[in-house]
């Protein structure tokens, strides 16, 4: 049940970062980091759904790392959109929130898997 809730919230968060995206590319013109953070949004959901099919629980590991580089990446580039001025504070607070509560559910996820294996 845990892996369907952090595949829904991913798959979730990346249709509000395609969202962001179109935003970012009709009204403001900006394409450079509007590029960026949408192939770091994306690829979250993307790494979440490949560990499903993970060959080995160190590959498991590694799918869901990359998972968690990926989502801390889009912090920075949400940070940066906020901080351009590029997003609204509110905008920002939403997904920044949605965020860490992907990263925090991976990295305890990881955590878990690991020490299954230090048995």
């Amino acid at each position: 049940m845990y892996k369907r809730v952090l595949r829904t919230k991913s798959f979730l968060f990346a249709i509000s970062i395609i969202d962001l995206y179109k935003d970012l590319k009709d009204n403001h013109r900006e394409y450079v980091l509007s590029k960026q953070i949408l192939r770091s949004g994306t690829s979250v959901g993307a790494m979440i759904r490949e560990s499903e099919f993970s060959e080995s629980k160190l590959d498991f590991i590694h799918k869901l790392a990359i998972a968690q580089k990926e989502i801390n990446e889009t912090i920075y580039w949400l940070e940066l959109l906020n901080t351009g001025g590029f997003i609204t504070n509110d905008s920002f607070n939403t997904l920044n929130e949605s965020s860490i509560e992907i990263i925090k559910m991976l990295t305890s996820s990881i955590k878990t898997v690991k020490s299954s294996i230090a048995k």
